[in-house]
């Protein structure tokens, strides 16, 4: 009997020992539980996700889909319009009901962009600018430039700046359907201005 209980007592202590394992050493990044006995902060790495010791249940993996991420666009201006131009589908499809779709909001700010003269500008010269809209479609304060091609001369650099001023004015309010305009309202924006139109 007492041989039983014995038997018994080591595979308790073997369990118990087994799930200590577990739940008080979740070194590895994929460890789905963690515990307040843990010498370090609780944080489940894939997600960043910090437990505190006054949750009332365990830290588990949440997953967070990513809807913060900005939006990138890349405009092209090219010598022949038409290889830049959107077709009618993609940039008037919409616009009847508002614009549904990332692909016709993405159409109609390329149909806006117009380039500075070749006499102000540069072959090669990329611009990026960074800005976001608020639900009804109008500009969230003003775009911000993250990027312009180095060594430009100052007037070179204002026209291309003119230029993108010129765009976003010509482009807002845009016309979101409502579906579209909350999803999109406060979004960062990433679009990068490309020229590659040749210097004559």
């Amino acid at each position: 009997m007492r041989a039983r209980l014995q038997a018994h007592a080591k595979v308790l202590v073997g369990a118990a020992a087994f799930l200590a394992a577990l739940v008080v050493s979740p070194r590895s990044g994929h460890a789905l539980v963690c515990s307040v006995l843990d010498g370090r902060p609780c944080i489940y790495r894939p997600f960043h996700q910090v437990c505190g010791v006054f949750r009332h249940r365990p830290c588990t993996p949440e997953l967070e889909y990513p809807f913060s991420e900005q939006l990138q666009l890349t405009i092209e201006s090219r010598d022949r319009e038409s290889d830049a131009a959107p077709g009618p589908d993609e940039a008037d499809g919409e616009a009847a009901e508002g614009l549904g779709t990332i692909r016709a909001v993405f159409a109609a700010l390329r149909s806006c962009w117009v380039p500075p003269g070749k006499e102000d500008s540069r072959p090669g010269t990329q611009l990026s600018v960074r800005l976001s809209f608020k639900r009804n479609g109008e500009i969230f304060g003003k775009p911000r430039v993250t990027y312009v091609t180095p060594g430009l001369p100052e007037q070179t650099r204002q026209a291309y700046w003119d230029a993108v001023e010129a765009a976003v004015e010509r482009c807002t309010p845009l016309a979101f359907s409502s579906g579209l305009g909350g999803a999109l309202a406060g979004r960062p924006f990433a679009i990068r201005f490309v020229d590659k139109r040749s210097a004559s």
